[in-house]
């Protein structure tokens, strides 16, 4: 180690001249004094780290103040809330990265006043004892979908699981070859059955899968034919499958249990509305499948979970496993789950209200409308050099949803003469709140569809800001 770094090292802040100086600062009072500490140690422990990786030609060392300001800041930066607001402008609806579903509002209501104080969210009122925590949404559940009997955990993938582990643990389970797909964040089904303690048979090739196929497969140690619906994508061409009534038949007659995984989950006849034919929780249970797995927070537009509905012989099992206790919801999902649910009874409440299934079903004129005030209020900044363009686009469902259709939409196009569409994307991913956009041929596109009325305004004082403050660095 050469004399200079030597030099350097042994001038690092001191630990405790750091404290010395938070401990005095009006900002810093309150704060417990272990935390205070590590952000001075952290501070050293980077400027020390500089100094040994070689930066020591161009490296200066901050004063004490210095140092304390920025253990200071670290600190500060502890309250700053790191789960934020965002204005989702990019047309994808279930956008996986941005929470997927927005709540409707009466589902962020029942979140409030449940959530605020007690609740009886496993106390029966009627008898006086301890009750059952998917009561308050069993019957919702069952009467929206003709189910015999629901219960409710954290997502869709713990649901398959729990499933597999209650009807197929140390049994096989029958899936063709095309539905052993990939959901988010790599998790494969193939995996799910793994852990579940279930043995995956495969039948069939990837594109073709004949109800024989299953036949075949089937014996003395088969306890589930499984059914998945590949939400996220769709093969086509020289294709077969076999149907939901098929595998319904199949199983009638070799006493064998049909579990369909939905995936997206959906109660609504979407090709109504112009969009591609997506399985409904009903048509499911109507074609006699035992159990039916889906999403809260996708198509249905409420909290994440996994829903289960089916037949009540096999709830009444999947209750009763000790592992549905660990992937259990809280009152929070539950309220809001319940507060979606709602909505339900009446479609066209559902439709109007759930911002999943509004922004789904929006007809193209009232995007236009949208994205003309928007183009009207960007026009008004009078930025010179910004280039603002309307133009025709496409929308996604997002979410592993509605894959192979984009949906028609109004799209404000902006490009400017001093940044590049790639600054100004990241410079409104500083916004407050930031700004999530899409970028195309060196623009920045803004996508109403997925935007309220009132990010509208929001969205073009921010847009003028910023590219105000890159105009005038770059005149």
């Amino acid at each position: 180690m050469d004399e200079r770094k030597q030099a350097l090292l042994r001038n690092l802040p001191k630990i405790d001249d750091l404290m010395l100086r938070l401990e005095k600062m009006e900002a810093m009072e309150g704060f417990l004094r272990e935390m205070l500490r590590n952000a001075c140690r952290s501070v050293v422990e980077e400027l020390r780290t500089k100094i040994m990786e070689g930066a020591e030609e161009s490296f200066r060392m901050p004063t004490s103040g210095q140092a304390a300001d920025q253990a200071r800041l670290r600190v500060e930066g502890y309250r700053a809330f790191r789960l934020r607001r965002v204005i989702n402008a990019t047309g994808v609806i279930l956008h996986t990265n941005l929470g997927r579903a927005p709540l409707c509002r009466e589902a962020m209501e029942r979140v409030m006043e449940v959530a605020g104080g007690y609740s009886n969210l496993e106390y029966n009122l009627e008898q006086g004892e301890r009750g059952i925590r998917y009561d308050s949404i069993r019957s919702l559940l069952c009467a929206i979908s003709g189910a015999e009997d629901a219960i409710v955990v954290n997502n869709n993938a713990a649901a398959v699981m729990l499933v597999l582990n209650t009807l197929a643990v140390n049994r096989e389970a029958i899936v063709s070859r095309g539905e052993l797909i990939e959901i988010g964040g790599e998790f494969r089904i193939p995996d799910v059955m793994e852990k579940s303690g279930a043995r995956l048979v495969e039948v069939g090739t990837t594109n073709r899968t004949r109800i024989a196929d299953y036949e075949r497969s089937i014996g003395p140690e088969t306890a589930l034919l499984m059914k998945v619906h590949t939400s996220n994508f769709r093969i086509v061409g020289f294709t077969e499958e076999a149907d939901r009534r098929q595998l319904v038949e199949l199983g009638k007659r070799r006493e064998v249990a049909v579990l369909e995984d939905l995936g997206s989950g959906c109660f609504m006849e979407l090709e109504r509305y112009g969009l591609e034919h997506e399985p409904t929780v009903q048509e499911s249970l109507a074609a006699g499948v035992d159990v039916v797995t889906f999403s809260g927070d996708k198509l249905l537009g409420g909290p994440q979970a996994g829903i289960i509905v089916g037949k009540r012989k096999f709830l009444e099992k999947i209750a009763q496993n000790p592992l549905n206790r660990a992937l259990r919801i809280d009152k929070m999902t539950l309220a809001a789950l319940e507060g979606t649910l709602v909505k339900y009874l009446r479609p066209a409440e559902a439709v109007a209200d759930i911002p999943v299934l509004h922004a789904l079903t929006q007809p193209l004129a009232g995007i236009k409308k949208r994205a003309g005030k928007l183009h009207l209020l960007l026009k008004r900044m009078e930025t010179k050099g910004v280039e603002i363009t309307r133009m025709d686009g496409f929308s996604m469902a997002g979410g592993g949803s509605l894959p192979t259709r984009g949906i028609g939409t109004a799209l404000v196009g902006i490009r400017a003469d001093f940044c590049s569409a790639a600054e100004l994307e990241r410079a409104l991913r500083r916004c407050e709140p930031p700004i999530i956009v899409r970028v195309s041929d060196d623009r920045i596109l803004l996508d109403p569809r997925t935007m309220k009325e009132s990010d509208l305004k929001e969205v073009s004082l921010l847009l003028g800001e910023t590219l105000e403050s890159f105009r005038s660095f770059r005149p």
